[in-house]
């Protein structure tokens, strides 16, 4: 069995990263989860974006110049639905401007939008009913820490949207994701929620979370994970180990850590235009990682390749 392909922020090696075109782009690759990182606005609305700001995916320093915090950053909480539904989506770049990935997608004259989460729930909706096959969602609770120091609990929010479109149980087609594990343990001891789990696990010096990363990697910080979530989405760099003397690629561990407590494994993020050190070709990442790995499944932003390629690997 393949592992499952996730569509990371959609087809976002094609097009710009959480627009409605690119998650049904996804879909039509053949993609088997769509991801939703979910952010709240100034009015409490839900909408589908991987960052706290606005900046450095939409033009909202050119239409709104004057809403920048002290920090220079333009924050989604700051702004009502109303007001992102204005602005324009476009590639991601750096503090300078520049796209992240040159070669991608860089048409200045489409017209992609921020959009709720209700609004791509019902896009997937559509999709399944009218593409003759089903597709499971992915949402992350982006930062709910933060979001309840700006005065939203923004978890409670997501469970009853989710629920509004049927996902309320631990078979149905969704992982709930989120790096912070004490929301992770609210959402599944104190909220009681049934659905399925995922752990995000990043590096202790990337993260506003407060969560202790090196120690989930351990195999007793494995165990105690097993009492709460589902799966484990790490970063892909730590599953593998390259040895410059020979160069080889070994597994680290971690993924027969995580399945010796019945954890699922779903690192992140396979790109066809950013290898990790140690591979050559995408074709070889991808290889390596269902064959040597065994992982369960992989957030990627090229999921049509991905199909490809596990169709002639399986």
């Amino acid at each position: 069995m393949r592992p499952v392909i996730i569509a990371h922020r959609g087809a976002s090696g094609h097009l710009p990263e959480h627009t409605l075109a690119g998650k049904a782009l996804a879909y039509a690759m053949g993609a088997d989860y769509l991801e939703q990182d979910v952010v709240a606005t100034r009015d409490d609305k839900l909408v589908v974006l991987h960052d706290i700001h606005l900046d450095r995916v939409t033009d909202v320093a050119r239409r709104f110049p004057a809403r920048a915090r002290a920090d220079g950053r333009f924050y989604a909480r700051d702004f009502d639905l109303a007001e992102i539904a204005t602005l324009r989506v476009h590639e991601r770049t750096d503090a300078e401007g520049n796209p992240i990935y040159a070669g991608r997608f860089q048409s200045a004259g489409e017209d992609f939008r921020v959009h709720t989460l209700e609004r791509e729930l019902e896009l997937v909706v559509d999709l399944c009913a009218e593409g003759g096959r089903s597709v499971g969602i992915y949402p992350e609770i982006k930062h709910p820490a933060w979001h309840r120091a700006e005065g939203v609990d923004i978890t409670p929010l997501m469970l009853e949207a989710l629920a509004r479109f049927g996902y309320t149980d631990h078979g149905d087609p969704v992982y709930l994701q989120c790096f912070d594990e004490h929301e992770l343990r609210r959402i599944r001891h104190d909220l009681g929620s049934k659905l399925k789990l995922v752990q995000l696990i990043g590096e202790d010096d990337w993260s506003t979370e407060l969560t202790n990363f090196a120690a989930m990697r351990t195999q007793r910080g494995m165990k105690k994970l097993a009492r709460t979530v589902d799966a484990i989405g790490p970063w892909l760099n730590r599953l593998y180990r390259h040895r410059r003397k020979d160069g080889k690629n070994t597994p680290s561990g971690l993924v027969e850590r995580a399945h010796n407590v019945g954890l699922a494994v779903h690192p992140y993020t396979f790109r066809r235009d950013e290898l990790p050190p140690g591979f050559a070709s995408f074709d070889e990442l991808i290889r390596f990682s269902a064959r040597d790995l065994l992982v369960d499944g992989l957030f990627t932003d090229f999921p049509g390749a991905v199909l490809q390629l596990f169709r002639r690997i399986f």
